[in-house]
């Protein structure tokens, strides 16, 4: 605040300054005007032989003289002296205008003079016409400007303090009130708010973005939090098992089956091993940007070698007719599609579909490569997914009741990772009934890739 004073009150003084120089200037360029004016109508008179005398001038503060060569006055207004030129010979210019200050004495005028000559006659007989006038008045005017600005100026520059006080005080108010709520907010756990200001204007927009900064800030906190919770938890069961059965092999080291403490072990082992490739694929997958995919990827090639990881029955594939190019990472579209087989097959009665289409833009199928999408399926003859279940499955850790018992071998992440690896390919999910029989479809959407793009 004080230094927004400080820089006001130096922008008026100089624009104080800048008044007197620009007003000083003018006021002496009319007076010149005036002068100029008054010489050139005599100068006139002189080229034709015509000098009345005494010379007619309008107003007491204008003296006029005609001067020749050798400063002899040949002719001079009615207050003028007739005896003694205004300006000395030696100064004067015979061939161009000229304007000159005198001491005010010389000429019988009050104040600092003004003198402007004027070169007049003819070549044989070279005349200059001189005009006085006082500078008097400009001075005056001047001065009382100057006088005007130096009263008025402290006055003005402490309204304008005081008024930009008030404004920048009211406007810095609801300011304050959001550093205060911030420095509650900081002071104390749990989610809080910033106070919004009533008046719609910045603050207020700011407020209202800070909130919902906040809101984000807090639901990732939670997600965080319950993350951190549910990581923990999984990572205990299998650490706790191979404990369990640790202690039991070295108290019963005799009756122990080393064999089956092996298998189980080494069960253990595997699932704690994929329960972390699992946390750290989701950890690497929230802090990357999400990208789209750095290849053209041919859909059912990609069906085939999946699925020929699993016996046929159960899973079988429905290849397209055409090939199916999609834009995105082999490796990740891989995980996908083994994720949703995988989880069809635990829970499959007999029968997996693979099957790829391409759909338009509102999912109806249509040719090969006409598409803006290519639809992904995986369809199982299980008992399904309730509709009040199926957004909540892609949840980290959420497994349904049939899904708990720990021979399943999930830990309720490979939906969760599905979801985000399609995303970053510039998909959709969805889980729908199976369409011809009792069971579960999933159906992914993945950006359609021209035939002929996809095969250079």
């Amino acid at each position: 605040m004080a230094i927004g004073v400080v820089g006001l009150t130096i922008g008026l003084a100089l624009g104080g300054v800048v008044l007197l120089g620009a007003l000083s200037f003018v006021l002496q360029r009319t007076v010149d005007t005036e002068a100029f004016r008054t010489a050139d109508a005599v100068a006139l008179l002189a080229a034709e032989d015509a000098l009345p005398d005494p010379l007619p001038v309008a107003g007491g503060q204008v003296r006029v003289q005609v001067v020749d060569g050798q400063g002899r006055i040949r002719a001079a207004s009615i207050d003028a002296d007739r005896l003694v030129p205004m300006v000395r010979p030696e100064r004067l210019n015979r061939d161009g205008r000229q304007r000159l200050e005198v001491p005010a004495e010389r000429v019988g005028l009050v104040g600092p003079v003004r003198v402007v000559a004027v070169p007049a006659g003819t070549a044989a007989d070279p005349l200059t016409v001189l005009v006085a006038r006082s500078m008097a008045d400009v001075r005056h005017s001047t001065h009382v400007v100057r006088t005007i600005l130096l009263v008025a100026f402290p006055l003005l520059v402490a309204v304008l303090a005081g008024v930009a006080w008030r404004v920048v005080g009211a406007t810095l108010r609801p300011v304050e009130a959001l550093r205060r709520g911030a420095e509650e907010i900081t002071g104390r756990a749990g989610a809080g708010r910033l106070p919004v200001p009533a008046s719609a204007d910045e603050i207020h927009r700011l407020a209202v973005t800070l909130n919902g900064m906040l809101g984000r800030l807090e639901s990732a906190r939670v997600r965080q939090r319950a993350f951190v919770s549910d990581a923990a938890h999984e990572l205990r069961s299998p650490l706790t098992n191979i404990r369990t059965e640790l202690e039991v092999a070295q108290r019963l080291a005799d009756r122990t089956d080393w064999t089956a403490l092996t298998a189980n072990l080494l069960a253990d082992t595997d699932r704690l091993s994929r329960l972390v490739d699992d946390l750290l694929l989701l950890a690497r997958l929230d802090e990357a940007p999400p990208t789209r995919g750095t290849g053209p990827v041919e859909l059912g090639a990609l069906l085939t070698e999946v699925a020929a990881r699993y016996p046929s029955p159960p899973v079988r594939v429905r290849l397209p007719a055409g090939p199916l190019w999609t834009i995105g990472t082999v490796e990740e579209l891989r995980r996908v599609l083994a994720n949703l087989v995988d989880n069809a097959v635990r829970h499959a009665s007999g029968s997996v579909v693979l099957a790829a289409e391409a759909t338009s833009t509102e999912g109806s199928a249509v040719r090969p490569g006409v598409g803006a999408y290519h639809l992904v399926t995986v369809t199982d003859d299980g008992p399904g997914i309730a509709l009040a279940d199926r957004e909540r499955v892609f949840d980290r850790f959420t497994r349904l009741d049939d899904g708990r018992a720990r021979d399943d071998g999930g830990a309720g992440l490979g939906l969760a990772i599905v979801r985000e690896l399609v995303r970053r390919a510039g998909g959709s999910i969805t889980l729908t009934d199976a369409p011809e029989q009792r069971g579960l479809r999933v159906g992914l959407l993945l950006p359609a890739l021209p035939a002929e793009d996809g095969q250079r």
